[in-house]
């Protein structure tokens, strides 16, 4: 893969940069500032990029900005955000396209390289990877919504989990059911969900993006 990897922490980026080509991948370039990383973005078109939220020149949310407006330019360019903190506002807007290829990851969930890597991967797939303290804050108090309070208590459990980017193997592991068991309720809950795409990865996305972009 190509990757952008935009982080104004000179030992973290540089960190992320070894970690990513002793796997293989390819960073293309590298951005220490939000208007930095447009560029990198816009020139490179990369097949993912890892970009900080808080960047200069203003240290608020100069990484997001960079993000979602090369999105715009190019719908659908895969993103994984990293913060230190978990920002509900700034997840909301990131999923707010609802066009996949997204993940929101705490900084320190990079210091597990198998997941760090696993997340870009999926990501660059088009899929989702969320850590699991995001979509805690993203669903605490959140509106009901009447699609979503039709899936029952396991449908709830499996959707958690494909919202972190697990598979349906991955699932089965977790929850200590078998695979069929897994696609059986992932069909009842695309069903629930009114989602008829015949698509399974974007069947995937679109019932993630759901549940965690409720209106």
């Amino acid at each position: 893969m190509r990757i952008v990897v935009a982080e104004d922490l000179y030992l973290l980026r540089d960190g992320m940069v070894r970690l990513i080509e002793a796997y293989g991948h390819q960073v293309v370039a590298t951005a220490t500032t939000g208007p930095e990383t447009l560029g990198a973005l816009l020139t490179w078109r990369p097949d993912v990029a890892v970009v900080d939220v808080r960047m200069p020149p203003t240290q608020s949310d100069e990484g997001l900005r960079a993000a979602l407006t090369a999105r715009r330019e190019l719908p659908g360019l895969p993103v994984l955000i990293l913060s230190q903190y978990v920002e509900q506002l700034y997840a909301r807007e990131l999923l707010a396209d609802g066009a996949g290829g997204i993940g929101y990851f705490l900084k320190e969930s990079v210091f597990d390289a198998d997941q760090f890597i696993d997340a870009l991967e999926r990501v660059a797939d088009g899929g989702t990877a969320m850590d699991p303290a995001v979509i805690a804050k993203l669903l605490a108090g959140a509106p009901s919504n009447r699609r979503l309070d039709q899936l029952t208590e396991r449908e709830h459990s499996v959707l958690g989990l494909m919202a972190e980017g697990l598979s349906n193997q991955a699932i089965s592991k977790r929850l200590f059911l078998s695979e069929s068991a897994i696609s059986k309720y992932t069909t009842s809950l695309f069903g629930k969900l009114g989602i008829t795409d015949d698509d399974s990865s974007n069947r995937r996305v679109l019932a993630v993006l759901t549940y965690l972009n409720r209106p």
